[in-house]
């Protein structure tokens, strides 16, 4: 096998990398030795380039099993540019016969298959007609019933691999916790020993999550101050729609929609679009998810609530995988939570707790006055520092209040009122608002009526969304609030309830724009005027000629030769080749 300083030279020749980063060098040797590996890797680590150097040194070709075709599309264009010879075959392939032809030669090192297809028996035929080095599966979650993103075509994928027993496999995946690693391991028959794990943590993302005051409002303030590309994502398709077209018309920014009920024609037109710009936003429902590969997003933004930490983890993921850095705002509101608990009852009750679970962990995340970004990674079973510095608690900590007083009190007069008014009637009780609706029903002789001072009377608000986003209060078919979970144990006194209190509007720190070019160099934005034009003219996103660090490596150091440009990072041979004489034509003239 391979040494790491016979690696590094083919990495370089390959990627124009000078070193692996992270647990990139243990997995692919692990592969190249032909070992069964599961690789836990962040969105961002570099998780392609752990079977797409070893598909260039071993015999025959990698098979690449990956969910959906757009993906793989993208994967497909970046290994093309870094000189890897790699097809797919899937049903938007017109070359079907020629890939054949080429995996029946021994001409391919990766061929990119959906697992609808690699499950089927003439694959596996296809498949016994070559060599095959190793098989790679990408978000392997999805084989696991206990993974966020469950995929039946995955527990297929098993046989299949089995039929060609001396063959390794590697798994990866972003998203998984040890429930779910180890039911990846069994699905796919990958040892114990086989688990490499990277670690969650992506540093570069800064965390910000807030309560959806205007959530319109929010999010064009938003758009106003990141200029590169996002994404939003909203829960339904009419708000995706709408948010599309207002944010367009508010904004002047390319906002496009995204989901699953548009005409296939448009989604494709609209990601395609959004692949190759460089300050598009793409409104979109989580349908918009895996299938994207672009690595400068400089912010996603969660218009609502999400499904669950480990969603969250995932779809924020998908902003600043090119290591630069990157925003993630959730607007979330009691209201989200409330629809959320309702729906639990439609679920089988097999997984209504571990749903509620789930459930009770984002309440957590949302209403702590401590580190978000702390307070992801326990969730995945890691033990970070107490504070991370690039988060919104961190940067300024918000106040917190004991509320578990009012909180007695709100329960009390929800109660007393039969459990069927909403917080603005509870309040306008609480603080003694003889209007005509409460003296109708008698509400001002009830013990609560008037029972909130002025100083109770600000938290009244942040309890009720507190008591909500835990389940202690929940919405009945009108809209009133009824006690459900541990409110008895609230109004006993026996659990405290902490309320946090967020900065004043205005005296939030900035949520640190997202600039690809600092300092102002015009080289850089000459560099990236040329990438522009050359990818215009390949028909491939900027991102594939070179990303935006790289162009700021080249605009610092100017370099002066085809060697020079080839010490740059990201500049590997194929690279130097196709691009090295433009790119030194335009830092001359600079």
């Amino acid at each position: 096998m391979l040494d790491t300083a016979d690696l590094i030279p083919a990495l370089h020749t390959t990627f124009g990398f000078s070193a692996f980063r992270g647990v990139q060098e243990q997995v692919v040797r692990r592969v190249l030795g032909g070992q069964s590996t599961l690789a836990v890797m962040p969105t961002g680590a570099g998780k392609s380039l752990t079977y797409q150097l070893p598909a260039t040194l071993l015999p025959g070709t990698c098979v690449v099993i990956s969910p959906l075709i757009a993906l793989m599309h993208d994967q497909l264009r970046s290994a093309e540019a870094n000189g890897i010879r790699a097809a797919s075959l899937t049903s938007a392939d017109a070359n079907r016969e020629e890939t054949i032809d080429r995996f029946r030669a021994g001409g391919l090192d990766l061929l990119y298959v959906a697992p609808e297809r690699a499950s089927q028996p003439h694959f596996r035929e296809l498949l016994g007609a070559g060599q095959i080095s190793f098989f790679a599966i990408d978000e392997a979650h999805c084989v696991s019933e206990w993974g966020h993103d469950f995929r039946p075509d995955y527990r297929a994928l098993r046989p299949l691999m089995d039929s060609f027993g001396s063959v390794p496999r590697l798994a990866l995946t972003a998203t998984a916790d040890a429930h779910t690693r180890a039911d990846v391991l069994a699905q796919l028959g990958i040892p114990g020993d086989g688990l490499v794990i990277a670690g969650f943590d992506r540093p570069n993302i800064r965390y910000v999550i807030s309560h959806r005051d205007s959530g319109f409002q929010q999010l064009r303030d938003l758009l106003k101050q990141q200029p590169g590309p996002g994404i939003v994502y909203a829960p339904t398709r009419r708000q995706v729609e709408d948010l599309a077209a207002r944010l367009a018309e508010a904004t002047g920014r390319r906002v496009l929609p995204y989901h699953a009920g548009l005409p296939v024609e448009e989604r494709a037109a609209n990601q395609a679009a959004f692949v190759a710009s460089e300050d598009m936003v793409m409104a979109a429902t989580v349908a918009f998810g895996m299938g994207i590969d672009k690595p400068d997003v400089r912010f996603v933004a969660h218009a609502g609530m999400p499904k669950s930490i480990e969603s969250y983890y995932q779809e924020t993921g998908r902003a600043g995988r090119d290591g630069d850095d990157a925003l993630a705002v959730m607007f979330w509101a009691a209201k989200d939570f409330a629809l959320a608990r309702e729906r639990l009852s439609e679920l089988d009750e097999s997984r209504r707790a571990s749903e509620r679970a789930r459930l009770d962990a984002l309440a957590m995340l949302v209403e702590s006055p401590t580190c978000r970004r702390a307070m992801l990674l326990r969730h995945f079973g890691e033990d970070p520092p107490q504070a991370c510095g690039n988060c919104d608690n961190c940067l300024e900590a918000p106040g917190v209040a004991d509320g578990s007083v009012v909180a007695q009190k709100l329960l009390s007069a929800a109660y007393r009122t039969g459990q069927s008014f909403g917080i603005g009637h509870l309040e306008k009780v609480l603080v003694g608002a003889s209007d005509d609706r409460v003296v109708q029903r008698g509400h001002d002789r009830l013990s609560v009526f008037g029972i909130a001072s002025a100083e109770e009377a600000r938290l009244i608000k942040p309890v009720a969304r507190a008591l909500q986003a835990r389940g202690a209060l929940v919405a009945n078919e009108h809209g009133g609030l009824m006690l459900s979970g541990d409110a008895r144990a609230i109004l006993k006194g026996e659990l405290p309830l902490a309320v946090v209190l967020p900065p004043a509007k205005g005296r939030r720190r900035s949520r640190g724009e997202a600039v690809a070019n600092p300092v102002g160099n015009p080289l850089f934005e000459a560099l990236r005027a040329l990438r522009r034009e050359l990818a215009t003219e390949a028909g491939i996103p900027p991102y594939v000629i070179f990303h935006d660090a790289t162009l700021r490596e080249m605009a610092t150091r100017r370099p002066a030769s085809l060697a020079e440009l080839g010490a740059i990072g990201g500049v590997g041979a194929r690279k130097l080749e196709a691009y090295g004489d433009a790119f030194l034509s335009v830092i001359r003239q600079h």
